[in-house]
């Protein structure tokens, strides 16, 4: 079984994430989408937000598991029994930092990471970005799904 997963904070999810999610799908037989709990991270969203915000978005597709997790990511990995890691990326800066996070993944585990481009509509949008947008009662209609809108 094709078992993938991507990790994130998805503080909060943003259309980035959900049409990377959607790409991926075809892709695997089963995509756990690992919401990341750091105690040293300070969110804008509770975890249980976060949770739901991706379950209501994604609610409709068998395929997606929603998990919560602490700790390193490839021990998460490990523990679902992946097959591979999805990555999107943005920009090359996104490329170089997430390329020896990469190689070290493989190195410990032998879970090799797949990286997608994000789609040119949404390569701007990042999580801070919206959270910063938020934070200055900015309009982020256009970046994120309809769950994180109807949550404030």
């Amino acid at each position: 079984m094709k078992r993938y997963v991507f990790p994130g904070s998805f503080d909060p999810i943003t259309l980035g994430h959900q049409d990377i999610i959607h790409r991926v799908l075809p892709m695997c037989d089963e995509l756990v989408i690992a919401v990341g709990e750091n105690l040293d991270k300070k969110y804008m969203f509770t975890l249980k937000e976060r949770l739901d915000f991706i379950n209501k978005t994604l609610s409709n597709d068998e395929k997606i598991k929603v998990k919560s997790f602490k700790g390193l990511t490839i021990d998460f990995c490990k523990s679902v029994e992946a097959t591979a890691i999805i990555r999107g990326l943005r920009n090359p800066a996104d490329f170089e930092f997430e390329k020896s996070i990469a190689q070290m993944n493989r190195r410990l585990s032998g879970i090799e990471t797949l990286f997608l481009l994000t789609a040119a509509d949404y390569s701007y949008i990042s999580s801070s970005i919206v959270r910063e947008i938020i934070k200055n009662n900015g309009d982020y209609s256009s970046l994120v799904p309809d769950a994180v809108l109807n949550s404030k």
